[in-house]
């Protein structure tokens, strides 16, 4: 008769699907939840990046006009650019901007150097990489890269870039134009 009750609850128990849902969650619920946060840092990435281009568009628009050139100093540029971007972190820090001027499109081919983004591993990188001069006259060649390095929220979610030796994805756009034929 034991017996019996023995086998009864044991097939009672096999039966029984009162966990059941539990156990699924516990199973689904991490990799839902890691992928919900994917998602996140994904479209975060993006976002910023666009507050890059942005910024790149401003900037362009600055020196291409001859606004730059009207009294605009390398600091108030910079802070010009940094007030796009700054919601994302600190501009001193993450932002770097380079405007080079060129007398011709093969001298802008040929100029192979790549933005040095700021790194904690070489502070003389400074912000604004460039003088007044650079923003150049009218009809010429003119070159802005702008360098924001932006700290992933969760690194080991998300987009697979590069990232420097801090943990920062460097985020670059360049714009290149011939200034208009503005007033001197």
């Amino acid at each position: 008769m034991q017996k019996c009750r023995k086998e009864v609850a044991t097939r009672r128990l096999l039966k029984s699907q009162s966990g059941a849902s539990a156990v699924e969650f516990a199973l689904v619920a991490p990799i839902f939840i890691a992928l919900m946060l994917s998602i996140i840092e994904a479209g975060y990435f993006f976002f910023i990046n666009s507050a890059v281009t942005e910024a790149t568009a401003k900037a362009a628009r600055l020196v291409r006009t001859g606004q730059a050139q009207a009294g605009i100093d390398p600091e108030d540029f910079f802070d010009e650019i940094c007030d796009v971007v700054d919601s994302f972190g600190d501009c001193d820090q993450q932002l770097t901007v380079d405007v080079a001027r060129f007398d011709s499109f093969t001298d802008l081919a040929n100029d192979l150097t790549s933005i040095r983004c700021r790194d904690s591993s070489d502070p003389t990188i400074a912000g604004a990489q460039f003088g007044a001069a650079n923003y150049g006259a009218r009809r010429d060649i003119v070159r802005v890269r702008i360098c924001y390095l932006h700290r992933p929220v969760n690194p080991a979610l998300g987009l697979r870039l590069a990232k420097n030796a801090d943990g920062f994805r460097e985020m670059v756009a360049v714009s290149v134009f011939r200034n208009e034929p503005f007033e001197n």
